[in-house]
């Protein structure tokens, strides 16, 4: 093939790699971007009262709409996403317990030390006092 050694000489081995890497990337930004300006333009635009109100159970809402969440709910959250990503990394311990020895013991208790200093420290600070 005579394109071949031309396409070669001009992009290396390692650089043919990431040039696929490239084009992948380019695509990969432009089809959602292109989707979102294609529905930018053929959109039909027809702003009204009854569409900019507020929906709230399609009845009209009484006193203020904005209602401002405590911080607390987010750190609940929060505490319990990490447990519960320390469930995921416990449990394929636990299954290859026997093959692992010594050195992988040694580390999941490192591992659950630092989340358990994490919760004292939580703990201390109040942050799990429901208020």
């Amino acid at each position: 093939m005579p394109g071949c050694k031309t396409y070669a000489i001009l992009f290396p081995a390692m650089l043919q790699d990431y040039l696929l890497l490239a084009v992948l990337l380019v695509v990969a930004t432009i089809f959602p971007i292109g989707g979102l300006i294609t529905a930018f333009i053929i959109r039909p635009h027809r702003p009204g009262k009854i569409k900019g109100d507020t929906y709230e159970c399609g009845l009209e809402t009484i006193g203020e709409t904005w209602v401002q969440f405590r911080v607390q709910y987010y750190i609940y959250a929060l505490v319990f996403l990490i447990f519960d990503i320390e469930t995921i990394f416990l449990l394929p311990w636990a299954v290859a317990y026997n093959q692992l020895g010594l050195f992988s013991l040694i580390e999941m208790f490192i591992f659950l030390a630092l989340l358990l200093g994490g919760l004292v420290y939580a703990w201390r600070k109040g942050a799990l006092e429901w208020i």
